[in-house]
């Protein structure tokens, strides 16, 4: 009880260090000399489309920074987080992970953060990809039926996890407030048939796994560091039976890789394929060939594909554990003509010769 107490009061203390410099990070975002490379936005402002995991918004396709305006709103809700179990949620447009956001590198971005009225608690952003005090999270302290708004530049491409910043921030972020940016470079990302949206993240309930009902947060759980689940997209089971993850044979798949923690690294890896590319922690380098790549709490990780021959490809934490006992599976489903010369699955009926007795 007393380490509650204490991290308590640290948060508190935090949340009023950070409500005064708010005037701070506004001067910080609007006094920033940007890369004279990215140039001024054009034309009228431009409204950004956001999506709920596991789709992704269609690419820029612009070869020319604009001024994007990006509405968001925190909603609290219940939800199930696994079968017969539900949870109250804090989220960014209402789903876990929160909405996807996909802008251009030099782009300049009206940020309006909306707090919904049945709302019980202040929310804010951190967004990793803006250069500021905060992120954009001193700016955008917002109540419950307000409405904060900000201003940056993105000046970095990159793909960058978002979340709320309110003390005490790891049980914002533990409620499954975060998402993902993604700023592209101005050429834009190479062309690919499929992209998907996965986050991890784990959650600390009172209750044993699947114990039914709503489950109440566990603040002991989460500072010791044992979550109950882990799982992708806010729920176990979120991209299983009819929402698994679906493509053909043949195409060429990317999936934007998240981990919103607040705790866990996560392991990500595909049962059955080799990430022909993987952008290490969201950036721009990419390394070839590899089987499990290390996504960090508040990290991210881009990885490329192409589907080769059909079947279900599951998706894991390889801290196996997680996978089987805490939740963090889900299949992509490739449907098409089998390639034999590349993997050939049929079972032999043929039986195993007996050692002859005489022999013996």
């Amino acid at each position: 009880m007393k380490r509650v107490t204490q991290c308590l009061l640290a948060c508190a203390i935090a949340c009023g260090l950070g409500l005064a410099a708010a005037g701070q990070a506004v001067a910080a975002h609007d006094s920033h000399k940007a890369d004279a490379k990215l140039g001024a936005p054009q034309g009228e402002p431009i409204k950004a489309v956001l999506t709920a995991p596991p789709f992704v918004p269609p690419p820029v396709n612009r070869n020319y920074p604009a001024k994007v305006i990006v509405e968001l709103e925190v909603i609290e809700k219940d939800m199930t987080i696994s079968d017969g179990v539900t949870y109250n949620f804090w989220t960014f447009g209402g789903s876990v992970p929160g909405s996807f956001i996909r802008v251009r590198q030099g782009d300049t971005v009206e940020f309006h953060l909306k707090n919904a009225h049945d709302s019980h608690m202040p929310h804010n952003i951190d967004l990793h990809a803006v250069t500021g005090t905060g992120g954009g999270a001193e700016a955008t302290f917002t109540l419950p039926g307000h409405e904060t708004q900000f201003t940056f530049k993105a000046l970095n491409p990159g793909l960058y996890v978002y979340h709320c910043a309110m003390p005490p921030v790891g049980m914002h972020i533990a409620n499954g407030m975060y998402g993902l940016i993604l700023v592209e470079p101005p050429e834009g990302l190479p062309k690919v048939d499929k992209e998907f949206y996965v986050m991890q993240g784990d959650f600390y309930t009172e209750g044993k796994y699947g114990e039914p009902g709503l489950q109440p947060f566990s603040l002991e759980k989460a500072i010791d560091e044992h979550p109950t689940y882990v799982v992708f997209n806010g729920a176990e089971g979120s991209m299983t039976g009819d929402k698994a993850l679906t493509a053909k044979a043949g195409e060429t798949i990317r999936m934007f890789v998240g981990n919103g923690g607040p705790n866990l690294v996560s392991s990500f890896h595909v049962i059955g394929e080799i990430f022909d590319k993987v952008y290490i922690e969201g950036g721009t380098k990419y390394q070839e060939n590899v089987q499990t790549t290390l996504v960090p709490a508040g990290g991210s990780a881009i990885v490329e594909f192409k589907a080769d021959v059909p079947g279900n490809f599951i998706l894991v934490d390889h801290s196996i554990f997680r996978t089987f006992h805490k939740g963090s599976l889900g299949i992509l489903k490739v449907e098409g003509e089998e390639n034999h010369a590349i993997y050939t699955g049929q079972q032999s009926s043929k039986e195993t010769p007996q050692p002859s007795a005489k022999g013996n």
